[in-house]
């Protein structure tokens, strides 16, 4: 398969002045409308969204230089995981070229770890053309920050990577989703992810999807470290369970799944061996770090009253949004999946995939171990008058 050079796209593809990649949100009655995909398939979705770039999925674009199957770009590649997937990826030889948004802080550790650097932001779409040239799979893993509108970047800046992607040729699309969002339509991130898969379904793409139910790195923040530190720990009062999985093995498993054909235009789900509630990782925490936690438990009612309370107002919708994900997440709901048949799929044992209590006791080990040998030298440099 032939790359396409810019030279060859349409000019609304790489002109700032000419976007061919636009949608016109229509007004809903609701409090806070999102975006529908009326891209055929996509219907289901309470997204409103006028595409129109019909022009760029072209048939008949001239043929450049073959690209390499070694060529990958990450999205989102600062990220929890996909700064494992970019390092997953140079392990195994890929020629790694990261899309990262300007910043004031630039990602060297990329560039030290050998991956090239691109600097691109999926809310412009006339910048996303050029990273794709000589490319020859993309893998997603963005997800837009806290303080920015959800759709912004995961829905409109998603729909244009990946009509660039089919305008362009690239051919293979890994994206990766949220397990269960086809079943909360009334959480707007889970509603946009599951929007996304049906828009890369429809593209004609070569696909994998990946649902993901949650990453044992979340829990150091938000557990581990308040415990060793004394401070608060915030829980719920649900019986929620999450299969946390370390998200080196996530990258793991997806350059197997990229390699086996039968994962062609597939959706896998990934989750870890168990299924944790909050007060059993509390209390595993607690047992390893050899101290007890300052618990502070908000009751999943007060979660409610407060999105609510939010959607009153237009500065707050985000928020509102957000607590709409967190609400799920304090649910009865359990986001795990059984993962025999995958690891048959993918030829994995089971064995091979690091358990949440593993993680968390080499965090804690070498957490503490650090500690004393910090107290020790504090005591060496001591001087006494």
């Amino acid at each position: 398969m032939a790359s396409t050079s810019l030279a060859t796209l349409p000019s609304q593809l790489t002109s700032p002045g000419r976007r061919a990649l636009s949608w016109t949100a229509r007004a809903r009655p609701r409090p806070h409308p999102l975006l529908r995909a009326s891209h055929k398939g996509a219907s289901c979705c309470r997204l409103v969204v006028t595409c129109n770039a019909q022009t760029v999925v072209l048939t008949s674009i001239a043929q450049g230089t073959p690209v390499r199957p070694t060529s990958i770009l990450v999205v989102g590649a600062t990220g929890t995981l996909g700064r494992q997937v970019v390092r997953r990826a140079l392990d195994e030889g890929y020629d790694v070229r990261c899309l990262v948004r300007p910043r004031p802080a630039p990602a060297d550790f990329l560039r030290d770890w050998g991956a090239t650097v691109v600097n691109a932001d999926l809310s412009k779409p006339e910048t996303i053309p050029a990273t794709l040239v000589g490319i020859h799979t993309v893998i997603d893993c963005a997800t837009g920050r806290p303080e920015e509108p959800i759709r912004k970047v995961d829905w409109e800046g998603k729909v244009a990577l990946i009509q660039c992607a089919k305008a362009m040729g690239i051919q293979k699309y890994v994206f990766y989703s949220i397990h269960n969002c086809d079943k909360h339509p009334e959480v707007p991130l889970m509603e946009i992810k599951h929007c996304t898969e049906k828009f890369i379904q429809d593209t004609g793409l070569d696909y994998t999807i990946i649902r993901l139910c949650g990453f044992m790195q979340g829990l150091i923040g938000q557990y581990a470290v308040p415990i060793l530190e004394e401070k608060s720990v915030w829980g719920t009062d649900a019986p929620t369970r999450i299969a946390y999985m370390d998200t080196q093995d996530v990258a793991r498993l997806t350059f197997i799944a990229m390699r086996n054909e039968k994962t062609s235009k597939k959706l896998l789900t990934f989750a870890g061996p168990r299924a944790w509630t909050t007060q059993e990782v509390i209390t595993l925490c607690e047992r390893l770090a050899g101290q007890d936690a300052n618990v502070t438990t908000v009751p999943v009612a007060v979660l409610r009253f407060t999105r609510q309370l939010t959607r009153f107002f237009q500065w707050t919708n985000d928020v509102a949004d957000r607590l709409a994900f967190s609400e799920v997440l304090s649910s009865d709901t359990i986001f795990s999946v059984p993962m025999n048949d995958t690891y048959q799929l993918l030829g994995v044992d089971a064995k091979d995939i690091l358990t949440l209590e593993k993680y968390l006791q080499d965090y804690f080990s070498n957490i503490l171990k650090k500690l004393k040998d910090i107290k020790a030298q504090s005591k060496q440099t001591d001087i006494f008058f």
